[in-house]
């Protein structure tokens, strides 16, 4: 590399060390923030007028230095810098024997909340709006229904429109699994997949074990079939403990397993690969069925996508649930599941309890998929969800009071944020109702309270604008952690 000088840097400065001082300097007064995208090596290159090697040395600085990152196939981004470095959340500790579930009314009086325009909405795990394709989808859905006209009125009874499934096996390979088109049945968003599972496996009375915390509306699930949950201790960052899992089929008549092993909501934990083998092959040896929601394995931060647990059944016991809601859009209600064994009860199921999937979002959805514009979506996608999640993270380590933990997820959109210890979430959840907030309390993802101080935030829809509203729940926060003091 060249070691001229700039004409006007200060003596003994290199080229890339002025460069780097003034990205940084960038950087400290908020032009780009953590999260954000800076501009690409050829961009800066033409802006700054120095070579292309100049500047891949100036980013050579700040990424030595834990102020940028490199992202594949998507450029540099802005780390988080604050100087204050939370600890994660440790493994859970539940119960180890089985509850019934009761959650409902708390449940629908957050779910209300979340649907209130004139509140900040910082806990409901909906997906950005801006974010997602809707323009798109609405120009082919509409194209489809001037071109198709009747066909997309009639039914596809039990597995669902042939060419979405064509699509989804397709797309399947890249999660390390290997499915026909006759191995899935579209259903009305993973939710109906999960509950058709659960009803396929189990009966009113029996024991399902649990991922602990777990997404509430999986609970909400349990609860409706009059089953019991055991929740099983869950490491915040691997996931589920197969060692507590073993102990736990061995002393109760577990009829089924509920897992989210690709970026679990709350906790953004992810399942090694080599762990999701050994959870397969453990069910496996006890034959016990596996249930499991990867509704967020798309939306990763890595360089590549996570694998399934599918991709390491034998036995067909694996009965992997999905949708489309997180990444395309929520309303269309299109998911789908892989049942292994269990499919022609699935689609008995199906058939029985709901008929058919719509029609016309399907087309939409297998036509966006094959035109490959599914993919392209992706790339932005994953890339400002990461920035967003990176974003909330840095706020929270600023705002909320010493004695927080914190999870640093690499998919997904949520945080799982552990306050101190005399902080109670639904006693926050009223305060901040107050103050013109909404969040999701702890109280939802157990049926044994453990979580009371615990809340999830949604990075989905962070702007800056927000940051206020964030601000103010910290406040809150301290006040109640004051008070438990006294």
């Amino acid at each position: 590399m060249s070691k001229q000088k700039t004409e006007n840097s200060p003596a003994g400065d290199y080229r890339y060390e002025t460069l780097a001082r003034q990205i940084i300097q960038l950087i400290q007064q908020g032009t780009f923030r953590p999260g954000e995208r800076i501009p690409s090596v050829r961009q800066m290159s033409k802006q700054q007028a120095v070579s292309i090697s100049t500047v891949m040395q100036a980013y050579l600085i700040l990424e030595n230095e834990g102020l940028i990152e490199a992202r594949p196939q998507s450029g540099y981004f802005v780390r988080a810098f604050t100087d204050i470095k939370l600890p994660e959340l440790e493994i859970s500790a539940p119960s180890l024997d089985p509850s019934h579930v009761n959650l409902h009314e708390l449940v629908m009086m957050v779910m209300n909340d979340s649907a209130n325009p004139n509140l900040a909405q910082l806990g409901a795990a909906m997906p950005n709006l801006e974010l997602l394709p809707t323009e798109r989808i609405n120009r082919i859905m509409s194209r489809l229904a001037r071109k198709a006209g009747k066909g997309t009125h009639q039914y596809h009874f039990e597995s669902g429109l042939e060419e979405l499934r064509v699509q989804i096996a397709q797309r399947a390979v890249s999660s390390g699994c290997q499915l026909s088109p006759n191995d899935i049945v579209i259903t009305a968003g993973a939710t109906e997949a999960i509950n058709l599972c659960l009803h396929a496996v189990c009966r009113p009375g029996d024991i399902v074990a649990v991922e602990s915390p777990m997404y509430f509306g999986t609970l909400q699930i349990i609860e409706v079939h009059g089953l019991r949950a055991l929740e099983i201790p869950t490491n915040p960052r691997d996931g589920i403990s197969l060692g507590a899992l073993q102990f736990a089929i061995e002393h109760n008549p577990i009829k089924a397993v509920l897992t989210i092993s690709n970026f679990s909501n709350p906790t953004g934990s992810f399942i090694p690969d080599e762990k999701k083998k050994e959870l397969v092959e453990l069910l496996a040896r006890h034959d016990i069925p596996l249930i499991d929601n990867d509704v967020s394995g798309e939306i990763f931060f890595t360089e590549k996508r996570p694998m399934v647990t599918k991709a390491f059944d034998q036995k067909g016991l694996v009965m992997l649930c999905s949708s489309f809601s997180k990444d395309i859009s929520p309303s269309l209600r299109v998911g789908w599941v892989a049942p292994g064994r269990y499919k022609a009860e699935i689609e008995w199921l199906k058939f029985t309890l709901s008929s058919a999937t719509a029609t016309l979002p399907q087309m939409a959805i297998a036509e966006f998929l094959e035109s490959g514009g599914y993919d392209h979506h992706l790339r932005r996608l994953r890339r400002e969800y990461a920035g967003k999640v990176a974003q909330l993270y840095d706020a929270v380590t600023r705002t909320f009071p010493p004695g927080t933990r914190v999870t640093h997820p690499s998919g997904g959109y949520v945080l799982w944020v552990q306050l101190p210890e005399n902080v109670d979430s639904l006693e926050l959840y009223s305060l901040a109702l107050q103050g013109g907030i909404t969040l999701t309390p702890g109280y939802l993802f157990s049926p044994t309270n453990q979580f009371y101080n615990f809340i999830r935030l949604n990075a989905a829809a962070w702007s800056y604008p927000i940051m206020g509203a964030l601000e103010r729940l910290g406040d809150m926060i301290v006040e109640l952690a004051g008070r438990g003091r006294a």
